[in-house]
Protein backbone atom coordinates (compact mmCIF):
# COMPACT_ATOMS: atom_id res chain seq x y z
CA UNK A 1 0.00 0.00 0.00
CA UNK A 2 1.25 4.04 -0.99
CA UNK A 3 1.81 5.89 1.36
CA UNK A 4 -0.38 8.95 1.63
CA UNK A 5 2.93 11.61 1.20
CA UNK A 6 3.32 9.40 -2.10
CA UNK A 7 -0.19 9.84 -3.30
CA UNK A 8 -0.82 13.13 -2.64
CA UNK A 9 2.79 14.25 -4.55
CA UNK A 10 0.87 12.04 -7.21
CA UNK A 11 -2.26 14.11 -7.13
CA UNK A 12 -0.40 17.57 -6.99
CA UNK A 13 1.79 16.54 -10.68
CA UNK A 14 -1.71 15.32 -11.79
CA UNK A 15 -3.60 18.40 -11.32
CA UNK A 16 -0.54 20.73 -12.30
CA UNK A 17 -0.42 18.63 -15.49
CA UNK A 18 -3.99 18.96 -16.20
CA UNK A 19 -3.82 22.68 -16.12
CA UNK A 20 -0.74 23.41 -17.87
CA UNK A 21 -1.56 21.07 -20.96
CA UNK A 22 -4.27 23.61 -22.33
CA UNK A 23 -2.72 26.73 -21.68
CA UNK A 24 0.21 25.08 -23.82
CA UNK A 25 -1.56 22.95 -26.38
CA UNK A 26 -3.94 26.59 -27.11
CA UNK A 27 -4.20 27.24 -30.95
CA UNK A 28 -3.00 30.36 -31.96
CA UNK A 29 -5.38 32.96 -32.83
CA UNK A 30 -4.52 35.98 -35.32
CA UNK A 31 -3.86 39.12 -34.25
CA UNK A 32 -6.17 41.78 -34.89
CA UNK A 33 -4.75 44.30 -36.81
CA UNK A 34 -3.43 47.82 -35.18
CA UNK A 35 -5.55 50.84 -33.89
CA UNK A 36 -9.21 51.22 -34.62
CA UNK A 37 -10.70 51.60 -38.31
CA UNK A 38 -9.38 48.49 -39.92
CA UNK A 39 -12.02 47.00 -42.22
CA UNK A 40 -11.51 43.20 -43.29
CA UNK A 41 -11.50 42.84 -47.18
CA UNK A 42 -10.69 39.16 -47.82
CA UNK A 43 -7.73 37.13 -47.64
CA UNK A 44 -5.28 35.71 -50.16
CA UNK A 45 -2.23 33.54 -50.33
CA UNK A 46 1.42 35.34 -50.58
CA UNK A 47 5.00 34.66 -49.77
CA UNK A 48 5.51 37.58 -47.02
CA UNK A 49 3.39 40.44 -45.65
CA UNK A 50 5.83 42.87 -47.37
CA UNK A 51 4.79 41.34 -51.10
CA UNK A 52 1.06 40.97 -49.48
CA UNK A 53 0.63 44.61 -48.59
CA UNK A 54 2.59 46.25 -51.41
CA UNK A 55 0.16 44.40 -53.94
CA UNK A 56 -2.99 45.39 -52.25
CA UNK A 57 -2.01 48.86 -51.38
CA UNK A 58 -3.28 50.24 -54.83
CA UNK A 59 -6.51 48.31 -54.41
CA UNK A 60 -7.06 49.94 -51.18
CA UNK A 61 -6.27 53.33 -52.84
CA UNK A 62 -8.43 52.70 -55.61
CA UNK A 63 -11.37 51.88 -53.57
CA UNK A 64 -10.43 55.04 -50.53
CA UNK A 65 -8.39 54.14 -48.53
CA UNK A 66 -4.84 54.51 -47.06
CA UNK A 67 -3.49 52.11 -45.33
CA UNK A 68 -3.05 47.92 -45.71
CA UNK A 69 -2.77 45.69 -43.26
CA UNK A 70 -2.14 42.11 -43.78
CA UNK A 71 -2.07 39.13 -41.13
CA UNK A 72 1.40 36.88 -41.99
CA UNK A 73 0.42 34.74 -38.78
CA UNK A 74 -1.89 32.47 -41.16
CA UNK A 75 -1.11 30.70 -44.85
CA UNK A 76 -3.82 32.74 -46.05
CA UNK A 77 -3.38 35.91 -44.86
CA UNK A 78 -6.79 37.93 -43.71
CA UNK A 79 -6.06 41.77 -45.25
CA UNK A 80 -7.68 44.72 -43.90
CA UNK A 81 -7.98 48.05 -44.98
CA UNK A 82 -8.34 51.42 -43.69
Amino acid sequence: MKSWRSRIGVALAVGAAAVTVPLTAATAVAAPPPGDGWVPIGAEKYPSKAVCEATELPLAQANGYHEVWCDDSKKIMPIFNR
